[in-house]
């Protein structure tokens, strides 16, 4: 790049700092948290990732009620559903107005989520990331929330998601096809590299400390 000869002129405005101290209202890039081996106490943005049915939401409200630091929940649903006329339901089919609406909804959650870590408050957010499908994929997650943030897959088996999605109303129930297709789908994440948890046979609190363990290796990791 070039630039016009001469001396510089002055900044209109001073330099801001790349990382905002605790307290500063801006938000920006927050480095991972310190390593530590106590998940129930450490500064985390994890993303839940699972299908419809998996207990997401259910699994990371209890595990943000029951930790000792401030802890936030951000659901992409709950956000994506802030639009109330012109709602784009992925169900009547995925288009440009659905896409649209969903990285709307991402970009929305991740600067949510730096805005709670830059002042010390961890957070859980929940989505169902597809790993074949790069629009809808972690790539979007990583970008808007930083490289600190933690990917976490909940899978259990078919059959307890469809009990699950069964119990849902509203635009949040799936047809039986459909979720079984996103649960195939979310097979993928198999071999990936990213942890885990089946949770066929857990309960919520089970299943949030199996979630503390994660993040505590992952921490320790770091």
């Amino acid at each position: 790049m070039q630039y016009p000869v001469g001396p510089p002129l002055p900044p209109a405005h001073p330099p801001m700092p790349a990382v905002p101290p605790p307290g500063n209202e801006a938000t920006g890039h927050v480095p991972p948290a310190p390593a530590a081996a106590d998940a129930s106490t450490a500064a985390v943005a994890v993303l839940l990732i699972g299908p419809a049915g998996a207990g997401k939401t259910t699994v990371a409200r209890h595990w943000a009620d029951t930790r000792r630091v401030p802890t936030a929940h951000i659901s992409l649903d709950d956000v994506r559903e802030w639009v109330r006329s012109g709602f784009a339901d992925p169900q009547s089919g995925w288009n440009d107005h659905s896409e649209a609406q969903y990285r709307l909804a991402r970009r929305t959650c991740g600067f949510a989520a730096r805005n709670f870590l830059a002042n010390g408050i961890s957070c859980i957010l929940d989505d169902a990331v597809f790993p074949d499908r790069p629009v809808v994929g972690l790539g979007g997650w990583k970008r808007h929330v930083g490289p600190g943030l933690l990917p976490v897959v909940l899978l259990p088996g078919l059959e307890v998601v469809l009990e699950r999605n069964a119990e849902r109303s509203g635009n949040r129930r799936l047809s039986d096809e459909e979720v079984a297709r996103i649960h195939g789908r979310m097979a993928g994440w198999y071999g990936s590299g990213l942890p885990i948890i089946d949770n066929t046979h857990q309960d919520v609190a089970t299943t949030a400390r199996l979630l503390d363990e994660v993040v505590a290796r992952a921490l320790t990791a770091w």
